[in-house]
């Protein structure tokens, strides 16, 4: 999985790592005198650009072109290399590095005279960022952002690297361009070994393994316990990340094997996470992730997915374990993103900033001696014993970090502190009446601080997600604006991010949209819809999610190998059309469609929809067993194939209160692997009524709410009895591995 960049982590081995790249130039291309090419008019071109990232850089003294023809012939006329830096607006470390190098005008005025610069914003055009990023990987061993790399004409690196200071990168600037001019042969060796790596990963197509049994399962819990931290939770060490994904599928393995020690590994660290600073513990809502191993001090931007993973994560916590600290954070993220991350109309917002008044977390923290100002006696005694307040302050950036910052004009703070609950502490919950006072002030007095800056693109893929957490929300936790928000949410897409033949756009903002769809903005948000079908029963949203699947399939769908490309092949500019079955920061858009396909299929009664997720999850199922904590979501879909699955058919009238109780039930258990649909008994014949195929023939017994509990189309007999639907739906298989595991201990 990729890592964040050492600048991302804070870490202090920054400089030395821009040594590294600088010593390797020196040693590779030698030291040599730049000679100014002629003249040429240019401009800043990103004043054109609607992007938040790109805008952020449309003053630079840069002539920055956007990823384009237009760019990219530029080039080829003049001869030059490219410099691609590609970021996101809410990123910290782009922040630092625009302060630091390209506001300067000693670097402008290189990169002008012998680079064509190129801004490309990661969150709009996420296929330029996957391969580049690749790229960076396979040549550091890590990458990150900002990306900085230097390309031939043609758009092959030949050089990279992810945040470099200023006089590192000058150096790098005048060698590389020096190098350009001279001895350009150095460069040219260097793009055709990148090519040919290049073209390697083109041609290497997917051995279609047969789907991986229950074993598979098995391997996984015992790689995540191997690298588990028993004392603080979560997986490896600092820096730590929200892993939503690999914590939502060993629920779905405890619920099956019903060992205590994988739900461990899922509480410990969902308990460290909502104690810690990486959680708003004023305002609710996850910061990116944790710069340490206790989550206590986090990297502050709140991205709208974190949220919606996170969400439906604790969520789903909190039905196994009935632990009502669970809903209390699911609640609380939900709110955020009522409060300050949506639009009135639909719609949720991308992402805000880490900084604010050009310093990381000053939104967030707090001294001691402006908690005292602000408080009462008890009430600062109460905050300062539930959140680790001190005088000496836990938020302070090292010397390294201070003097990176300072050169790009940035401050850091000193003596702050970032809220976090000790771990075995009881997380507060508003029955304090001392704190819930002292939070309301502090809360009141944020409001009127500068926020941090908000990324207001609304993004497909990311919009999917948020609408898949607030149906949950609402199913889960009963709260009427949740299910209102996905409804909006889902209509606003529906409307303003599809073309008039019904293909998805990736991006809106001010009025228009954006770039066409990727493989994760269908996957997504046909996730989102066939949840929230499931949570109001409305078919405009079934019906949506069947019209994007179809769509998903003629843009996508890789025949011949199996599974589905990222991009749509149009842009002919992309060094690859890329495939990938793993997960990232974000769930694998090859395994989310795996289980919409199954999902879908359950509903439609169509096995062709089966088959192909079969497909899907075997195109590069040798490497799924071989490195499953790699391919999570891969695995929440064979979970779904390899279990008694359930499709529930409620037959009757949805405001009926036996219709209620059972849908209350269906959706407030934590019963992951079935699909709901509820209707009024309809002939097949009866098409014209616009139903779902899943509740055809089934009619409702002696005029009563009836319960149809079927597996692979083959049901139990029908009942209106709420036991015998709660016992027909809890049923699951048990895995084979850990019979076997049972046996040996009986």
């Amino acid at each position: 999985m990729r890592q964040p960049s050492t600048a991302a982590c804070r870490c202090p081995v920054l400089m030395s790592q821009a040594f590294f790249w600088f010593t390797l130039l020196v040693m590779v291309f030698g030291v040599g005198t730049v000679r100014s090419s002629e003249k040429t008019e240019h401009y800043n071109r990103l004043i054109h650009e609607k992007s938040p990232y790109l805008t952020q850089h449309a003053n630079n003294p840069i002539w920055w072109y956007p990823w384009g023809e237009e760019a990219f012939a530029a080039a080829k006329r003049e001869n030059k290399p490219i410099f691609l830096s590609i970021g996101y607006s809410t990123c910290h470390w782009c922040h630092v590095m625009e302060g630091d190098s390209f506001e300067n005008e000693e670097v402008a005025d290189l990169m002008n005279k012998h680079f064509i610069s190129i801004k490309v914003d990661r969150e709009e055009r996420p296929d330029v960022d996957q391969i580049y990023m690749d790229v960076l990987a396979a040549m550091n061993g890590r990458g990150g952002w900002p990306m900085s790399l230097f390309l031939s004409p043609e758009r092959v690196p030949f050089m990279g690297d992810t945040f470099v200071p200023r006089a590192q990168f000058i150096l790098l600037l005048r060698r590389i361009s020096d190098t350009w001019k001279n001895d350009r042969a150095k460069i040219d060796k260097i793009v055709g070994q990148v090519s040919a790596w290049l073209d390697k990963q083109r041609d290497r197509g997917f051995v279609n393994a047969p789907v991986p049994d229950d074993h598979v399962f098995q391997r996984f819990a015992e790689r995540r316990r191997q690298s588990f931290d028993p004392e603080y939770g979560g997986f490896g060490k600092q820096p730590k990340f929200p892993q939503s994904t690999q914590l939502s599928l060993l629920l779905r393995i405890y619920k099956r094997s019903a060992d205590p020690a994988i739900l461990e590994l899922v509480t410990k660290t969902l308990d460290g996470m909502a104690r810690g600073g990486m959680f708003d513990q004023l305002g609710g809502g996850f910061h990116r992730y944790s710069t340490d191993a206790v989550w206590g001090i986090p990297h502050f931007e709140k991205m709208l997915y974190t949220q919606a993973l996170l969400a439906v994560t604790y969520l789903e916590a909190y039905q196994v374990t009935q632990n009502p600290e669970y809903a209390l954070v699911a609640q609380r993220v939900l709110d955020y993103l009522l409060r300050d991350m949506s639009r009135p109309d639909g719609g949720f917002y991308s992402a805000e900033d880490a900084d604010s008044e050009k310093t990381e977390g000053k939104f967030y923290v707090w001294t001691e001696n402006q908690l005292k100002q602000v408080l009462s006696e008890d009430e600062f005694k109460a905050v300062a014993a539930s959140y680790n307040v001190t005088a000496k302050g836990n938020f302070n950036p090292d010397d390294h970090v201070r003097e990176l910052e300072d050169s790009a004009g940035m401050k850091a703070l000193s003596g702050a502190n970032a809220f976090f609950v000790r771990l075995g502490d009881k997380l507060p919950d508003g029955s304090d009446a001392a704190l819930a006072s002292a939070k309301q002030k502090l809360m009141k007095i944020r409001s009127t601080r500068i926020r941090p800056d908000l990324d207001d693109k609304i993004l497909t893929a990311w919009n999917g997600l948020a609408i898949r957490a607030m149906a949950v929300g609402y199913q889960v936790l009963g709260d009427p604006r949740y299910q209102d928000a996905g409804q909006k949410t889902a209509a606003f897409l529906l409307k303003k991010l599809r073309t008039k033949d019904g293909r998805l756009l990736r991006s809106w903002r001010n009025g228009s949209a954006k770039y066409p769809a990727y493989l994760n903005d269908y996957a997504y948000l046909i996730e989102g819809l066939t949840t929230l079908y499931q949570t109001d029963f409305d078919l405009r949203w079934y019906n949506a999610a069947l019209s994007l699947q179809g769509h998903q399939d003629r843009l996508f769908l890789d025949g011949r190998n199996g599974g589905y490309f990222f991009s749509d092949g149009t842009d002919l500019s992309l060094l690859q059309r890329k495939k990938t079955f793993h997960d990232t920061a974000l769930p694998s858009g090859n395994g989310v469609s795996a289980l919409n396909l199954l999902k879908l299929g359950d509903l439609s009664l169509s096995n062709d929809f089966k088959q192909h997720a079969g497909r899907i999850i075997a195109a590069d199922g040798l490497k799924v067993v071989g490195t499953p904590e790699v391919y999570v979501q891969i695995l929440i879909a064979l979970e779904y194939l390899l279990d008694s699955s359930k499709e529930v058919a409620v037959i009757g009238p949805l405001e009926h209160p036996a219709t209620k109780r059972t849908i209350s039930y269906l959706h407030r258990t934590f019963l992951p692997n079935k699909v709901i649909s509820v209707g009024l008994p309809v002939e097949e014949d009866g098409l014209a009524n616009m139903t779902i195929p899943l509740i055809f023939n089934k009619p409702m017994l002696k005029g009563q709410p009836t319960t149809y509990v079927c597996e692979n189309n083959i049901c139990q007999l029908p009942t209106s009895n709420f036991e015998k639907i709660k016992t027909f739906t809890a049923t699951a298989k048990t895995y084979s591995w850990y019979q076997s595991e049972l046996s040996k201990t009986e």
